[in-house]
């Protein structure tokens, strides 16, 4: 072998050892999680223009939200390790989500959750609306109208506002006879973020011309292990709720409520989500696992009161949810099936069964055809004022447990001491709001 032959040799070896050799930073740069384009989210939806909005702390958490039915895509928030980690389903791009889940990331409106058989009478007026909950064989038969309707807020662009790296605007109008409801209602919620790791949502609606109906939530799928298509049926739950609505085969209340206390539905002490699930139980069975609304009070609450705290065991994220809503769904994933290309999620991630779980604070289901829940009824000039807390922390190794802390004040909105019901408008004409739409900021 000559000296030309040796030393191109040890040069081609030299490349490839190099080649093998991967140092450690290089391995860091990549993050464990899909980094979203907003250029994969802009498009023209029903004659609106369609964004993804990104809000930030300053401690690394960032929440990325598209304006196509007001939906969280991606909340990144640590592990017990500093590691930052998905923890929301979603989808990289707007012609994803438009195919994907229904209801997944999306703020919840005119009306959050079923009313059974479509209608309600409101002051002696009968009001049939848009039919969009049907079973399947062998499910019991229902037609029920679900989150608001055919279209709802989930399938509409609101209109949206930085403003600024910690909140956006996002504001939508709800006309007179849309989907049968009565009556112009328009809602405007504020997505925003603290040094706390919370994601705050804050959310105020008024009846314009007609009496009508209204109640919200936050609808976002979350899996605190960051491994989006994993079982989550090893978090760990805790909700304080002494009770659970009964519901029908058709997954509407039937008016009555019934204790947790030595049933499957009690989670008043931590509990894996998983433990229970498979009990042979009427309330489990009929939403193939947990889809369950809790009662946390018979009154509105004045003020923001802790709905639930759920674990992860691998990753040691926690997650604690406060309201200003009487009632919370707990909702086990049962309708996510891996199926392509509507549950295909971000880095081609099937969304499989019970890959997700929802916590989702609002007022009860049904309320328009049961006097005795709490009232979603809005007169002419009422407003309907609430608030949603996710609030992320990490707890160390497996074992202990962690106090409940009240959030701080966020400084979007003073606490008040009047129901989120009763706001009438004061007649105080705030800052223009997005596209004139015809209200008054609440008071307060």
């Amino acid at each position: 072998m000559n000296t030309t032959t040796v030393r191109s040799s040890t040069c081609a070896a030299g490349a490839l050892a190099l080649a093998l050799f991967v140092p450690p930073f290089a391995l860091a740069a990549s993050p464990p999680y899909v980094e979203l384009r907003a250029v994969d989210f802009q498009k023209e939806v029903d004659g609106k223009k369609v964004d993804l909005y990104t809000i930030k702390n300053g401690k690394g958490m960032a929440v990325r939200i598209t304006n196509y039915g007001a939906r969280v895509e991606q909340i990144l928030v640590p592990d017990r390790n500093g590691k930052l980690g998905d923890v929301a389903q979603g989808y990289e791009t707007i012609d994803q989500v438009i195919g994907g889940q229904g209801s997944m990331g999306a703020f919840i409106g005119r009306y959050a959750n079923r009313i059974a058989n479509g209608g309600f009478t409101l002051d002696g007026t009968e009001y049939k609306l848009a039919i969009n909950d049907l079973s399947t064989p062998p499910a019991p038969p229902r037609q029920n109208t679900l989150h608001g309707g055919k279209k709802g807020s989930r399938f509409i662009p609101f209109d949206a506002r930085q403003l600024s790296d910690r909140a956006v605007e996002m504001t939508i109008l709800f006309k007179d006879g849309e989907e049968g409801f009565p009556g112009d209602l328009p809602v405007r919620v504020v997505y925003s973020v603290t040094d706390d790791n919370e994601l705050v949502i804050s959310y105020d609606a008024v009846a314009v011309n007609k009496k009508t109906v209204a109640n919200f939530t936050g609808h976002t799928f979350f899996n605190l292990s960051g491994d989006l298509g994993s079982s989550i049926e090893d978090h760990i739950l805790t909700v304080p709720a002494e009770q659970v609505l009964e519901v029908s085969p058709a997954l509407v209340p039937n008016g009555n409520f019934r204790a947790v206390a030595g049933t499957p539905m009690d989670f008043r002490a931590p509990k894996a989500i998983g433990k229970d699930i498979k009990a042979d139980y009427d309330l489990l069975k009929a939403g193939n696992g947990y889809d369950n609304h809790y009662v946390l009070s018979m009154k509105q609450p004045t003020e923001l009161a802790f709905n639930a705290r759920i674990a992860d065991p691998k990753s040691g994220r926690v997650m604690e949810v406060w309201s200003t809503e009487p009632g919370i769904q707990v909702y086990s994933g049962n309708f996510l099936e891996g199926k392509i290309p509507r549950d295909l999620g971000k880095g081609s991630t099937p969304y499989a069964f019970r890959s997700a779980f929802c916590l989702e604070p609002s007022r009860f289901p049904d309320s328009p055809n049961h006097p005795g829940f709490p009232s979603t009824e809005l007169k002419p000039g009422e407003w309907y004022s609430g608030k949603i807390v996710y609030k992320f922390t990490v707890r160390q190794g497996q074992g202990g447990r962690r106090q409940i802390t009240r959030p701080p004040p966020t400084p979007e909105r003073k606490t008040t001491r009047d129901s989120p019901r009763t706001r009438v408008a004061s007649g105080r004409v705030p800052a223009p709001v997005s596209r004139g739409l015809p209200w008054r900021s609440p008071p307060g």
